[in-house]
């Protein structure tokens, strides 16, 4: 997991890394660009594999928020927190613990029930 920089917004919690699809983008392109740009990785399309998705409710006000989370089959290179942050490995007990933004929440709960039933 990613640890956002304090100066962003959510600052100084633990997500899965990723962003924002830019205008002309697919989500798996966009993830593939994020990773690069935050983590310094590069990974193919095909080793995306969709998991699982959050969304904000349609009272959180503003633009509504859609999280979709994939997991990696494969990558090359050592992932660094090149966007300032830290970078850290855990085991899904673990992750439980950090603090994180809702969807994130939702989404380690979404995971590691799929990956632990």
């Amino acid at each position: 997991m990613h640890k956002r920089p304090q100066n962003k917004h959510h600052g100084g919690l633990w997500e899965f890394p990723g962003g924002k699809v830019e205008t002309g983008e697919v989500p798996v392109i966009a993830l593939i660009r994020e990773l690069s740009e935050e983590l310094g990785i590069r990974v193919k399309a095909q080793d995306c594999i969709p998991a699982c998705f959050a969304e904000e409710s349609k009272h959180a006000g503003g633009k509504p928020i859609v999280i979709l989370l994939y997991t990696l089959l494969d990558w090359e290179g050592e992932p660094e927190a090149l966007e300032g942050g830290e970078i850290g490995w855990f085991s899904s007990s673990e992750a439980f613990l950090l603090e994180k933004p809702p969807l994130d929440v939702e989404l380690a709960a979404l995971l590691f029930k799929q990956y632990n039933s």
